[in-house]
C-alpha cells in the first residue's frame, strides 16, 4: 500500500503509536475530509488501542454562526453520529471577529479554545488535515515570511489542553479522501465558504495551487517532505535552546532573567524566548513582536511598566524578569464596589467578566460558631441558637490605594502599596485584585492575604477563594484560599 491509498487499516496503523487512549475525539465539521474520518474511526472501533466503552469514540461540532444553514449542518453531523451510534457534543459561538481581525484567524482560535477546554487527560482530539492541507499550510507559511518553526507547518501531534491534538490523515491526499467517501457512499456538507477567493487559503487551493501541480506531478509530497525537514530542524533548534532555558531561569516561577538572557548571543536568545513561550502554551510571536520583545522590554526605564502583547499572550517585565501571562480584561473604574451579601454555610458570587468569581464557606474548626454573649454579638454576623450563621454584608472594591492591611496579628500594619511590593505583586495587576471590605474595614486581599484587625478573634472564620480567571500568575501562593475573619 502506498501512502496516497487510504483505508480504515491505514488510519488504526497511524493511531496505534500513541498507545491506550481514554477517548478519540473526532473534530467533526461535516465536510468530505472530517466524515471520512469519523467513518474509518468507526469501522475500527473495536480494533483501538485502550479500554473498550461504548463512548470511546466521541464527536464535536463547532458551529461558527458564519453561515444562514449552519444550523442544518450540525443536523446532519447530529444524524451521521446517531447512525454511527458515537456521540455528539455541539459548540456554539456567539462572539465574532473584532475589528481588523482575519476571519480565518478568529475562526480557527475559537475552535481551538473549546477544544482545549474539552480535553481531558489521556484523550486525544483527531482532526482531519490531509497532505494537500499541509502544502497549503507550507506555501501560506512561506508567503509570510515565516521561519523553520512556520515552515515546519502542521505537526502530527502536539499537546492541546489536557490532551493532546493528533492529525492522521498529513500522509493522505484528498483525492484519496474523496474515493474512500464514495466508496462508502458518504454524504457530506458542501461549505460554499470553501471555494471563495477571498481567504488565502482558498485562493491557493484554487487559484495556483492547480497551476503549480500540472508543471510538478510530484508537488505536494516534495512540500510534504520540505516541511519534515523542517521539522527536524526545529527539534534540533529547540533541543539547544532547552539547555540554555534552564540557565536563564529568573527567580519567579515561570519566568526569565533578564540580566542572564543579555549574556546570550542574539540568534539563541531569540530561539530561547521561543521556547519559553511555547513551553508555557503560548502562541509564538510574528517577528516583529519578538524583535520589540527581545529589545524594548530590556530597555525600558526602570520605573516603567513595559509589555507587548500579541494573540492571547502579554509579556511584562517585572522586577528584571519576564513574564508570560494571559491578556488581563480592562480595569474597572477606580473605587468600583459590588455589595456582596453571605448567607448560609457557603456561597459564590461571580465578578465581572474576566475577573473571576469569590467563593467562601465557613471555617470547619471548631471557632466557627460565635461564642460571644449575646450583648456582644453584632446583629448582622450573628448565628442562631442553631449555630446557622445569618447575613453578613461585605463590599468588593477594585482600585483603592489608600487604604492599610496587617496580614498577620504579629506584623505591622502597612499601606497596600508596601503589601503589594512584599508580596510581589506587580504595578499592573494590583487594581485588578478584589478588595473584600466589611463595612470600612479592608478584611483580605484576593489571592494574596487575609488582613488582621482588632475585631480578630471573636468574629467568625470563613476560608474565601478566588478563581475562575485565566491570567492568574503560577507565583507561589498567589490565589490561595484565604482564612478571614469577619
Amino acid at each position: 500500500m502506498t501512502t496516497n491509498e487510504f483505508s480504515p487499516d491505514a488510519l488504526l496503523e497511524r493511531l496505534i503509536p500513541f498507545g491506550a487512549v481514554r477517548c478519540y475525539w473526532v473534530a467533526y465539521s461535516g465536510g468530505l475530509d472530517s466524515s471520512v474520518l469519523l467513518d474509518a474511526l468507526s469501522a475500527r472501533r473495536a480494533r483501538l488501542p485502550g479500554a473498550d466503552s461504548a463512548d470511546r469514540i466521541r464527536a464535536v461540532h463547532v458551529d461558527h454562526g458564519l453561515n444562514a444553514r449552519s444550523s442544518d449542518w450540525a443536523k446532519h453531523c447530529a444524524a451521521r453520529c446517531a447512525a454511527l451510534n458515537i456521540p455528539l457534543r455541539i459548540e456554539r459561538l456567539s462572539a465574532s471577529p473584532g475589528p481588523g481581525e482575519s476571519l480565518e484567524s478568529w475562526a480557527r482560535e475559537a475552535r481551538y479554545a473549546i477544544f482545549r477546554r474539552l480535553l481531558a487527560p489521556g484523550e486525544l482530539l483527531l482532526t482531519a488535515q490531509h497532505r494537500d492541507d499541509q502544502a497549503e499550510t507550507l506555501l501560506l507559511a512561506l508567503l509570510r515570511g515565516s521561519g523553520p518553526q512556520g515552515l515546519a507547518a502542521m505537526p502530527v501531534s502536539a499537546p492541546l489542553g489536557a490532551g493532546r491534538l493528533v492529525r492522521p490523515l498529513l500522509d493522505f491526499s484528498r483525492r484519496s479522501l474523496a474515493e474512500y467517501a464514495q466508496r462508502q457512499g458518504l454524504d457530506w456538507i458542501h461549505d460554499p465558504s470553501n471555494a471563495h477567493p477571498a481567504f488565502d487559503r482558498n485562493y491557493l487551493r484554487h487559484q495556483v495551487l492547480p497551476v503549480l501541480r500540472a508543471r510538478w506531478p510530484s508537488l505536494d509530497a516534495t512540500l510534504a517532505r520540505s516541511a519534515r525537514h523542517c521539522a527536524e530542524a526545529v527539534e534540533l533548534v529547540d533541543r539547544y535552546a532547552d539547555q540554555a532555558l534552564a540557565a536563564v531561569c529568573g527567580l519567579q516561577p515561570g519566568a526569565l532573567s533578564l540580566a542572564a538572557l543579555a549574556r546570550l548571543d542574539r540568534p539563541l536568545r531569540k530561539a530561547v524566548v521561543r521556547r519559553w513561550l511555547s513551553t508555557r502554551g503560548f502562541r509564538l510571536p510574528p517577528s516583529r513582536i519578538l524583535e520589540r520583545l527581545i529589545d524594548e522590554l530590556p530597555a525600558a526605564r526602570p520605573d516603567a511598566n513595559p509589555y507587548v502583547d500579541w494573540d492571547g499572550c502579554e509579556v511584562r517585565r517585572y522586577r528584571g524578569e519576564l513574564l508570560a501571562l494571559r491578556p488581563l480584561p480592562p480595569p474597572l473604574p477606580n473605587e468600583t464596589s459590588i455589595p456582596w451579601r453571605i448567607i448560609g454555610e457557603r456561597g459564590v458570587l461571580e465578578l465581572p467578566a474576566g475577573f473571576g468569581r469569590l467563593e467562601w464557606r465557613r471555617h470547619p474548626g471548631p471557632d466557627a460558631p460565635d461564642v460571644r454573649p449575646t450583648a456582644m454579638r453584632d446583629p448582622v454576623t450573628s448565628v442562631s441558637s442553631q449555630g446557622v450563621m445569618k447575613a453578613i454584608d461585605l463590599q468588593v472594591r477594585f482600585g483603592r490605594t489608600g487604604d492599610v492591611c496587617r496580614s498577620a496579628a504579629n506584623r505591622p500594619r502597612r499601606a497596600l502599596k508596601k503589601r503589594f511590593q512584599e508580596a510581589g505583586v506587580p504595578v499592573w495587576l494590583r487594581g485588578h485584585l478584589p478588595l473584600i471590605f466589611q463595612g470600612e474595614r479592608l478584611i483580605a486581599i484576593a489571592g494574596v492575604c487575609a488582613c488582621h484587625g482588632p475585631a480578630d478573634g471573636i468574629g467568625l472564620n470563613l476560608i474565601l477563594s478566588w478563581s475562575g480567571f485565566s491570567w492568574q500568575p503560577d507565583w507561589p501562593g498567589f490565589g490561595r484560599p484565604l482564612d478571614v475573619c469577619v
